[in-house]
């Protein structure tokens, strides 16, 4: 303010000292009108940045919908309850480690240590919003690994492998690659970067995300092996279809929907300009095309797999189109930000074609997920990380990820091939790494004996065994009446045949 009223006082005039008083008061008010504004930027980033969170935990909804749809009605009640798991433990475990370790700054690059059960929080650059955000994000992971090992394993595994997964696993990864001090961040200064003097543009986690939570699911499922009468004795594939298409779609578009808040939400803020004051080139704009793009590829995806579908098996299966649609949206989430629309219908198209492929690979293989999920988030997110190596626009790269000019961009965009190396070095890393984590609990858990149910439990299906009831039985007053007061369930959950112990493979 001092350099204000310096300026100002002489072009006020008057008698001596009356303007400089002048100024002095008329500077104030400036610096209180500037002060609110930056308020009210402050706040309307939290508020974007919160109501971002909600979209992405929304996603938990979504997610407890499609599994509930994709596993057999006796199994419904326990994947339920694992979803809500996910979420519950996960916010515990991820506020006392997974946060400290992903974002606690100052840090070596490997692992964050600071700010375990929020301590001084908030402060040092976080704030509330942005924990309750990244929590979103760790709950989502456990729950993609969730899916893939449904309708056989204990819950205290589940309970163990959550716990292990949000409060360690995956926030290494997301420090390695979101925390500024990460070793292959895009954030990371260039001199101190340990990654081709670039880092790694996975913006809303392809890798860090659903490749995390794609490999721990694939080697539980590998670990654990199919489920009883996955496979004939002559190792043919049999279907064991999910009981309810309608629990699948209303799913795919809750996940569609919580989407908007994963992608988008994602730039954590939205009140910025990249441009001369006025113009509409802004964070605003940015958060509208990654909206875009995301639809762009999810829709690709979903279309290409419904006619990819059709010729392979002779169905228009809306199952497999809503499968193909969250393949191309986990695809697109790398580079959501730095691509055009254009470039987006292309990740969804060959995405299609990456799950159709790894499905029949599984098929083959005799390997056994419900979901979906490891060829799904992992297949996918895998090749969304090359997508946007080869697709990322300088001058997008250079708006979401500013101060570093020369920064290496999409190799297709004429960017060279530095960025593309650096993208093939995450994939092997979170192979690497999550393989050396959740590879062993599971076989420990095996050793254990906490990770499979047995057959016999598995046969009449856990919601009986193990949670007190089918999800379909009623047993209110009206129901007594058709019943003898002993409940009813559904007609399609009494008269459904399942596969004999038997006809395991």
């Amino acid at each position: 303010m001092s350099t204000c009223s310096l300026d100002l006082a002489p072009l006020l005039g008057g008698a001596p000292g009356n303007g400089t008083t002048a100024a002095d008061y008329i500077c104030s008010q400036f610096d209180n009108v500037s002060n609110q504004f930056l308020d009210a930027g402050y706040a309307i980033d939290s508020t974007y940045l919160l109501f971002s969170a909600y979209l992405v935990f929304a996603m938990q909804l979504g997610f407890a919908m499609l599994c509930a749809g994709s596993v057999r009605a006796k199994n419904t009640m326990n994947i339920m309850l694992t979803n809500v798991l996910d979420a519950a433990a996960g916010a515990l475990f991820y506020y006392l480690f997974g946060f400290a370790f992903a974002f606690g700054a100052p840090s070596n690059g490997f692992i964050g240590k600071h700010f375990f059960g929020l301590k001084e929080i908030p402060g040092n650059g976080f704030d509330y919003p942005f924990f309750l955000y990244q929590w979103a994000f760790a709950i989502a992971a456990a729950g993609i690994t969730s899916g893939s090992i449904a309708e056989r394993t204990q819950f205290v595994a589940y309970l163990i492998y959550s716990a292990f997964l949000t409060g360690f696993v995956y926030p290494v990864v997301s420090h390695w690659f979101w925390s500024a001090d990460g070793w292959a961040a895009a954030a990371r200064d260039p001199t101190k970067s340990l990654l081709f003097r670039t880092g790694v543009i996975d913006f809303a986690g392809s890798g860090v995300v659903h490749m995390v939570g794609g490999i721990a699911g694939f080697w539980g499922a590998l670990i654990e092996g199919p489920r009883i009468g996955r496979f004939d004795h002559a190792g043919r594939s049999v279907a064991l279809r999910g009981h309810s298409a309608s629990l699948v779609v209303l799913g795919t578009f809750l996940l569609w929907f919580g989407w908007f808040g994963f992608n988008p939400g994602s730039f954590l803020t939205i009140f910025k300009s990249y441009g001369p004051s006025g113009s509409m080139n802004g964070q605003w704009s940015a958060v509208g095309r990654t909206a875009v793009t995301t639809t762009l590829a999810g829709s690709v995806a979903g279309l290409t797999t419904l006619f990819g579908k059709r010729l392979q098996t002779g169905h228009w299966n809306v199952v497999d189109v809503c499968n193909g649609l969250l393949g191309g949206f986990a695809a697109i989430t790398s580079g959501c930000a730095v691509v055009d629309p254009w470039a987006a219908i292309i990740c969804g198209f060959v995405s299609a074609w990456v799950l159709i492929g790894l499905n029949v690979l599984a098929a083959k293989l005799k390997y056994d997920d419900p979901l979906e999920a490891a060829q799904l988030h992992g297949g996918c997110g895998a090749w969304g990380i090359i997508f946007t190596a080869l697709f990322a626009r300088e001058k997008y790269v250079n708006e979401v990820y500013p101060g570093r000019p020369g920064r290496p961009y999409g190799l297709f965009m004429g960017g060279g091939g530095r960025l593309l190396g650096a993208h093939v070095v995450q994939i092997l890393v979170i192979i690497g790494w999550v393989t050396c984590t959740m590879g062993p609990l599971f076989l420990l858990l095996r050793k254990l004996g906490l990770l499979r149910i047995s057959a016999e439990d598995e046969m009449a299906g856990m919601d009986l065994t193990r949670h007190g009831g089918f999800a379909y039985a009623y047993t209110d007053d009206d129901a007594s009446k058709h019943d003898g007061g002993e409940g009813f369930m559904l007609k399609s959950a009494q008269t459904r045949v399942e596969p004999s112990a038997a006809n395991q493979a």
